[in-house]
């Protein structure tokens, strides 16, 4: 399983799925552990209901459904579906609007979702789900590249505690980019990054507000990780290997 774990996080985005499901076929019996552990790529489904689209995951799959969180109704339709309980409902509806607010002002379109569910110690987990399609053919406000996609997620477990409550996060992105230009040729670049943190915050000013700075300081740095190691790192070697000609010029003794 260890290998097996190692191997994922080395595996670049576009291929998780396709590597996942090999793992699963040679290791039948760590199945439901390699589902849970290993984040693949968003993918999205329409909510004819509510005529928005909704981001499939773990945290709101039931066999082969998946609950909307705009409707509140499973797609395709299933007896006997856990719901949420009504107070947890109420917070997700409105942690989907404000977080919409957020997609917006941080990534310029996109599709965001957010999930809540009771936990087993007496409190609740909280998922919060970003897609950008970043490509030419995207409906987003920004189109450069020639594919290109970021895949956020973002897992609060939270613990009340009296006055105060715990906050445990668990943040992953997955980054994907193709360029093909004439000048420039063809680059693909992707990876992905997993951070965590833990705060234990008052609840006075309600738990979306302090989700909300979690999430948005989270990005933040892994935002600043993602442009050090893949597009610092890509940069200096790309300049090591083949270095720009006016820096070669400035090399060149002088005759």
């Amino acid at each position: 399983m260890d290998a097996a774990m190692g191997l994922m996080r080395r595996m670049p985005p576009k291929h998780t799925e396709t590597a996942l499901s090999a793992l699963i076929s040679l290791l039948p019996h760590h199945s439901s552990d390699l589902l849970s552990q290993v984040d693949q790529p968003l993918q999205v489904l329409f909510d004819a209901e509510s005529e928005k689209e909704f981001i499939l995951c773990e945290y709101n799959r039931d066999a082969d459904s998946y609950r909307s969180p705009w409707s509140n109704k499973y797609f395709p339709p299933l007896d006997d579906a856990p719901y949420p309980s009504p107070e947890l409902r109420k917070l997700e509806v409105e942690a989907n609007d404000v977080f919409s607010i957020y997609r917006d002002q941080y990534y310029e379109g996109g599709i965001s979702s957010v999930y809540v569910w009771e936990d087993e110690n007496e409190g609740f987990i909280a998922c919060f789900l970003i897609k950008k399609d970043g490509s030419k053919t995207a409906d987003g406000k920004r189109g450069y590249l020639q594919e290109g996609s970021w895949d956020a997620i973002h897992v609060i477990q939270v613990t009340p505690e009296d006055d105060t409550a715990r906050y445990c996060l668990t943040s992953s992105v997955m980054l994907s980019l193709t360029t093909s230009d004439d000048s420039s040729g063809s680059f693909n670049l992707s990876g992905s990054i997993r951070r965590q943190m833990s705060m234990e915050l008052s609840i006075s000013e309600g738990h979306l507000c302090n989700m909300g700075k979690m999430i948005e300081e989270m990005e933040s740095k892994l935002r600043n990780s993602l442009d050090q190691v893949y597009f610092g790192k890509t940069k200096e070697m790309v300049c090591t290997l083949r270095p720009p000609s006016e820096i070669i010029e400035m090399r060149l003794p002088q005759s």
